[in-house]
């Protein structure tokens, strides 16, 4: 997600690098359990009582296919939509991204190579209004992410791969189109089949993290109009049926939702009463809510909140404040993009020399230290399948840098010294106090570095083909816990590149050797032979140095004192496990 794909929840790059927001999905953490060890993560919850949502950002939209941010995806599949597959509530990294049956009966089954895939209904799924929940109502909810007129802002992968064309969504498609959209995404009794123009190995990761192929209801659809309108099918329904932007919601219990259509201990335990979804956008709400939960002020001690802990209030964390705090590490990695577009930047050397003299340790505890964030040695996220060190940055690599051995490479080569380079990031004084020591390390190896810090507009100009910038910071998260969606998305130029962008190949990097893997592993018939390209693929990038690893960022979480089972898992992007979460009574 330039943190765009899994979007994050701060209104600026900015505020990432800032380390005060982030959301995706994936990530890992400090111990099993996916907390610091401390506080009542392992309580048992009883039903009943009212949790408290404290939220710093408003969402986009209440509809499933226009649903993209993370924390969202995770909660609203706890809560309010169930899909054909879900993610399990696991404490176990592995068994979290491995999807499991929700509205399904099985995790779906492959044919032609994994061009085909075809699920079945289980049977007395209901909406909130009683009806029974439909193969056509899966066949509609597909259909409309291709109306992205109207249907906006959610992921849209099924466009590229669903074995039909010129197909505008259910809203403007002819009868012709419409039958062909059928044909290609068909319904038999209760059993749908999805068919592919190439095939998706790991198709059944995408539909548990994302709600692109979620049911929805034609005869409560209004296109654009629906954007705020909830038709539950989970355990919870909103209070009179529609999200409020900036407010939120009050979530109730569903009386058509069925447990025993569910698997509650794996998916869902659904213990509040009641979830009372409290929304305050104002800059300063994020720092706040964190102020009154180290207190444990009266009104908070039922609540749990969205808004990471700032590093300013990390010397607070101290005492009992300590049993109601979480530290794990996030779903995001970011890193550094050579431009390969600049002259300076197309020596291999040049780039290999900024790697070796990276000081990363230093960077690291310019963040804020390991409450903040930890070294990363590739761009793909522990969390995600086939995440494995990248042999370019992590052999003979104590991450302090070495500028005396990138001194004598540079001068190896050949080149004028010292080097002059510019390194563009999105400003913040966390930032730039990091940056200053990423500087400082190259400085002693031979470069002449400008900082070019950035305000609010970053990732729009960082993409330009022709921006002036030899070294971008840039961020990213994956979709679901695959690393199709980080290598082929950030680095495959063919996607990517126009004659007025780089898209989110930042550096426009090009390879017909890496992009020959990225094929191979597009067309793989099974994940295993899939995470064995891409891990192929990884090392083509760090042998062609196309990017520099920097970190692996934190969350770090408060709750209140009457909050029970609080953990975070693979499974909730690293956010609080709402479906654990319960309240003492």
């Amino acid at each position: 997600m330039g943190m765009k794909l899994r979007r994050t929840v701060a209104s600026t790059a900015a505020s990432v690098l800032g380390l005060t927001l982030l959301a995706a999905c994936g990530g890992g953490s400090d111990d099993e359990s996916g907390n610091n060890g401390s506080g009542n993560a392992a309580v048992a919850g009883e039903k009943g009582g009212t949790l408290k949502v404290l939220q710093h950002f408003p969402y986009e939209a209440a509809d499933p296919q226009r649903i993209y941010y993370g924390v969202q995806l995770a909660w609203y599949r706890r809560l309010i939509y169930r899909g054909l597959l879900a993610f399990p509530m696991s404490e176990d990294g592995e068994v979290a991204t491995t999807p499991v049956p929700d509205l399904a009966t099985d995790t779906g089954t492959s044919s032609e190579g994994g061009k085909v895939w075809s699920f079945t209904l289980k049977d007395g799924v209901k909406w909130e209004d009683g009806s029974d929940i439909t193969c056509e109502d899966v066949q509609y909810g597909t259909s409309r992410v291709f109306a992205n007129d109207l249907i906006t802002g959610g992921p849209n992968y099924t466009l590229s791969y669903i074995d039909v064309e010129d197909y505008p969504g259910p809203y403007k498609a002819t009868p012709e189109q419409q039958a062909a959209y059928e044909e290609a995404v068909s319904c038999d009794g209760k059993t749908i089949t999805f068919r592919f123009n190439k095939p998706w190995a790991d198709f059944p990761q995408a539909v548990a993290g994302m709600m692109m192929t979620d049911p929805y209801k034609e005869e409560f659809d209004e296109g654009a109009k629906s954007q705020w309108k909830v038709l539950s099918n989970g355990p919870y329904k909103v209070e009179g049926g529609e999200w409020s932007k900036n407010q939120g919601a009050t979530l109730v219990r569903n009386e058509n939702y069925d447990p025993a259509t569910d698997d509650p201990e794996a998916l869902r335990l659904a213990l509040p009463e009641q979830i009372d979804y409290q929304i305050d956008p104002s800059d300063t709400a994020g720092e706040l809510f964190n102020d009154r939960l180290i207190q444990d002020a009266a009104d908070v001690k039922n609540a749990i909140t969205t808004a990471r802990v700032a590093p300013t209030q990390f010397p607070q964390i101290t005492g009992p404040v300590e049993d109601r705090y979480v530290n794990v590490l996030s779903p995001y990695n970011q890193y550094l993009s050579p431009n390969f577009n600049n002259e300076v930047m197309q020596d291999v050397n040049v780039r290999r020399a900024l790697a070796m003299s990276l000081n990363l340790n230093g960077y690291v505890k310019a963040l804020g230290g390991e409450v903040a964030a930890a070294p990363a040695e590739t761009i793909v996220n522990p969390g995600v399948s086939g995440s494995t060190e990248n042999p370019a940055f992590a052999e003979d690599n104590n991450n302090d840098g070495d500028p005396d051995a990138a001194r004598a490479l540079l001068e190896e080569s050949g080149v004028d010294m010292p080097v002059e380079i510019s390194l563009a990031y999105p400003t913040s004084p966390t930032a730039d106090k990091a940056m200053a020591v990423v500087q400082e390390g190259w400085k002693a190896a031979g470069f002449d570095v400008t900082l070019e810090p950035q305000g609010d507009t970053y990732y729009d100009v960082i993409s330009r083909p022709d921006d002036e910038f030899d070294i971008t910071w840039g961020g990213w998260g994956a979709d679901w816990p695959s690393a199709m969606t980080v290598i082929p998305p950030l680095f495959d130029s063919r996607p990517n590149f126009s004659p007025t962008t780089c898209g989110q190949n930042y550096g426009c990097y090009q390879s017909d050797e890496f992009e020959a893997l990225v094929d191979e592993a597009a067309n793989a018939s099974d994940v295993d032979a899939q995470v064995e390209s891409l891990v192929e693929a990884d090392a083509k990038l760090g042998e062609d140095v196309a990017y520099i690893p920097l970190d692996v960022s934190k969350f770090n979480w408060l709750y209140g004192s009457e909050v029970t089972g609080f953990t975070t898992t693979a499974a909730s992007s690293s956010y609080p496990e709402i479906g654990l979460i319960g309240v003492q009574q």
